[in-house]
């Protein structure tokens, strides 16, 4: 049984009201609460033997996309942070800045030839037509860096990479702060990355 975690600590966040907060935390929680159900009644489905099923099928398939809702979230929140100094400069961008010699500043220069290149196509890729999220993955086995679109919860993630860095782009992330101003909800985000975080995610601490 998982049970949500609790973000509350996040409210007073630069660029994001204490509603929509609030809001999206309760969306999480319903992640949390239908993956529960769902893994409950597919318990109970297999102790009865209805593996054959069109809804043991489906509820299959629905399990992935609801775990994915719950964990998205906690990794979105958990790259936030609240009430730190807005940056200077490109890369110091975030509620915790991503220092000048860490470990995945030097790779984000490696994989795209300066940070500013990178918070470039980061950007870019939040402002595509769509609801998803964008994920700065870091692929262990070559050790390369890949910004990239998940659509909805469940397409496009890169099996066996590691999520460092989690943008929420669904238009409940904004749209009660921003109506359809997507850029300067993104704006808003970058000013509470918390690069400390994405530095343990790739660093495996």
């Amino acid at each position: 049984m998982y049970q949500p975690k609790d973000f509350e600590h996040l409210l007073g966040t630069k660029g994001f009201s204490d509603q929509l907060l609030k809001n999206h935390f309760t969306l999480y929680q319903g992640y949390v609460n239908n993956f529960n159900k769902l893994n409950d009644i597919l318990v109970a489905m297999e102790k009865e033997g209805k593996f054959g099923t069109p809804e043991f099928a489906e509820l299959n398939r629905r399990l992935g996309w609801e775990w994915n809702g719950m964990r998205l979230h906690e990794l979105y929140f958990g790259n936030m942070a609240k009430g730190l100094p807005a940056a200077t400069h490109a890369a110091q961008a975030g509620g915790v800045k991503l220092s000048e010699d860490s470990e995945l500043r030097k790779k984000i220069i490696t994989e795209w030839g300066s940070y500013e290149m990178w918070e470039k196509d980061f950007r870019a890729m939040g402002a595509i037509r769509g609801i998803g999220w964008i994920v700065l993955y870091h692929d262990k086995t070559a050790g390369r860096l890949f910004n990239v679109w998940v659509n909805e919860h469940d397409v496009g993630h890169l099996a066996g990479a590691t999520p460092l860095l989690v943008m929420d782009v669904f238009e409940h992330a904004f749209m009660l702060d921003y109506g359809l101003k997507r850029t300067d909800y993104i704006n808003a985000f970058f000013e509470a990355i918390d690069w400390g975080v994405a530095e343990k995610r790739l660093t495996g601490q």
